[in-house]
């Protein structure tokens, strides 16, 4: 765990043997990560929840994670129901499955 004002890289859900590949992986876990740190960008931003508008999602299985993917999402958003898209990838910059691009309104 990084120490207070260090950023910690690690991915949740994500255990990788010194070769690189998957001990354990827990898709669920990085949504749900994922979907925390928007929030917190969006409060510190003045912004909140409820007032994302777009989301773009990008996911590197889809085939994999798209029905697990949507049930959770259906959780966080009952009320407020951006555009979203969701995209296929063949990969992102860290060992994460997933990634959001979203737009929301301030003020």
């Amino acid at each position: 765990m990084a120490k207070s004002g260090e950023h910690d890289s690690s991915v949740p859900g994500l255990k990788l043997d010194h070769n690189g590949n998957f001990e354990e992986f827990d898709f669920e876990a990085q949504v749900h990560s994922v979907f925390h740190n928007v929030k917190m960008v969006l409060e510190a931003s003045g912004s909140s929840w409820d007032q994302l508008v777009d989301v773009t999602v990008f996911l590197v299985d889809m085939k994999r994670d798209f029905k697990t993917f949507n049930k959770i999402y259906a959780e966080y958003f009952k009320d407020n129901l951006p555009c979203r898209t969701t995209v296929a990838i063949d990969g992102l910059p860290t060992p994460i499955a997933i990634e959001l691009k979203c737009i929301a309104a301030v003020g």
